[in-house]
């Protein structure tokens, strides 16, 4: 039974020396951004605390910042290799992040940003530093960009453990029957969701629905809209926060794209929408007055993300599964085109007046929040500074339409485009550009070099 004194949520650097004191905490999380968009970081003990300042923050191997998804190191990366004999970084706590954690005795957890071991120079590879700069930038357009996650997953009432040993393969999801918004169906999962909306709720973290989705075992939480910082922050926390939750209950998820080939892929839809800065004004919207209700600044803003979607594609699909989810028919979008409440194309405009907001539909639940938001933020606003302008409302179904500029095919595609445009580059900054273009080249060559099972059934006996 939850103690009703006991503190959660958001908690400030004193609030933690207090409870430190009493032995109502003796472990602080100290976590930062991967690539992956995984928690790496430290727990960091209450009797450390009391003797140093956490605001100072903790060192780690820069290789974290340089790995694929087994935590293997690649000497290609310029910012950590071997000849530069992988030396440290500095997380530095973002206090403003400092939460108690209700699924886990006695534990807070801050967020850190990734700074140069002597702390004087912010990491620009590091994912929380790519979002910081681009909300800087709209920052210096007089504008604040808003956001929220939809992420779909689905659940398995086997450990992770389990699925591992048996090689992730015969797979079942924790239902036998399609339950998009079927309540019945989703209340065969419900003691489980219903502790993790308690629990994020705990956390300081809202979510603010969660509904079955369009396939057996499949099911989606809309989390609440925030600044885009802190939308990112609570994207990251519920996804670790849900995994814990469900490795106490003996339980897994996955929010990877495409767990099988005839299963329903797993979005990550992102709503975005522009205050002026330091209002709760929507730049997009017009005002009741206008004949057309999106904004200039919102019709340039749109417009430069259509036309670069292609170039930022590895930061709204990093994975040679990402590329598994875009299918006709299939509820994930393949054309890049804008229309009003139209959920076959990419980009879904929706809300009214101050509410007035477009739905990203091309990230699958895969994607990293900081990169994908940060592509969204960065190819928007140079649609504002180029003036480029929008192209007319996708009328119909988009599926059917061959005139309408696709998604890429494969990681491979994307890899090609993000290498070629000199967007990206401009938008990111060389440093970025080049690391997260190894980063996928790794990716898609280690996949390349594997043999699977489909290769095997297929060729083994009639080749």
């Amino acid at each position: 039974m939850q103690n009703k004194n006991r503190v959660t949520g958001n908690i400030t650097k004193d609030k933690l020396i207090e409870l430190v004191k009493s032995d109502e905490i003796d472990t602080i999380i100290m976590g930062f951004c991967d690539m992956q968009g995984r928690l790496m970081g430290k727990r960091i003990t209450g009797d450390f605390i009391l003797e140093n300042d956490i605001s100072d923050g903790t060192h780690f191997c820069n290789y974290l910042l340089g790995t694929n998804f087994e935590m293997d190191t690649n000497e290609n990366f310029e910012f950590m290799n071997w000849n530069k004999g992988y030396g440290d970084y500095l997380a530095v706590p973002d206090l403003d992040t400092l939460k108690v954690v209700p699924w886990l005795e006695k534990t807070a957890m801050v967020f850190c940003d990734v700074y140069s071991v002597d702390g004087s120079e912010p990491i620009c590879i590091a994912p929380r530093n790519i979002l910081k700069h681009q909300i800087q930038k709209a920052e210096s357009h007089g504008l604040s960009p808003h956001m929220a996650s939809e992420l779909e997953f689905y659940l398995f009432n086997n450990s992770f453990e389990e699925i591992s040993k048996q090689g992730y393969n015969n797979l079942e999801a924790a239902g036998h029957l399609n339950e998009d918004y079927n309540l019945l169906q989703g209340s065969k999962n419900e003691p489980i969701y219903q502790e993790i909306r308690h629990q994020m709720h705990l956390m300081g973290i809202t979510v603010e629905s969660s509904k079955g989705e369009a396939y057996k075992g499949q099911h989606e939480i809309n989390l609440k809209y925030s600044d885009a910082l802190n939308a990112a922050d609570q994207h990251i926390m519920f996804k670790h926060g849900m995994k814990e939750i469900c490795i106490q209950n003996d339980k897994s998820v996955t929010f990877m794209a495409k767990p099988y080939e005839e299963w329903t892929g797993s979005s990550g839809h992102i709503h975005l929408s522009m205050m002026e800065k330091g209002t709760k004004t929507n730049a997009f919207y017009a005002g009741d007055d206008a004949d057309e209700p999106k904004s200039e600044i919102m019709q340039h803003f749109l417009a430069g993300i259509l036309k670069y979607t292609k170039d930022f594609a590895l930061m709204f699909a990093p994975y040679v599964n990402s590329y598994k989810r875009f299918a006709p028919n299939s509820w994930a979008p393949v054309s890049i085109a804008w229309s009003r409440d139209n959920r076959s194309a990419g980009y879904r405009v929706v809300g009214d007046g101050n509410s007035l907001r477009f739905e990203s539909r091309i990230s699958g639940a895969d994607m990293n929040p900081y990169l994908a938001y940060s592509a969204l933020i960065g190819a928007g606003l140079y649609g504002i500074d180029n003036k480029i302008p929008l192209s007319e409302e996708l009328l119909g179904n988009a599926y059917e339409q061959d005139s309408i500029t696709r998604i890429p095919s494969s990681l491979h595609e994307a890899i090609l485009q993000w290498k070629n445009s000199e967007v990206v580059t401009e938008v990111l900054g060389e440093d970025v550009a080049n690391h997260y273009l190894e980063a996928a080249q790794s990716e898609q060559n280690d996949f390349d070099s594997y043999v699977t099972t489909w290769e095997r059934s297929r060729y083994f006996e009639q080749s």
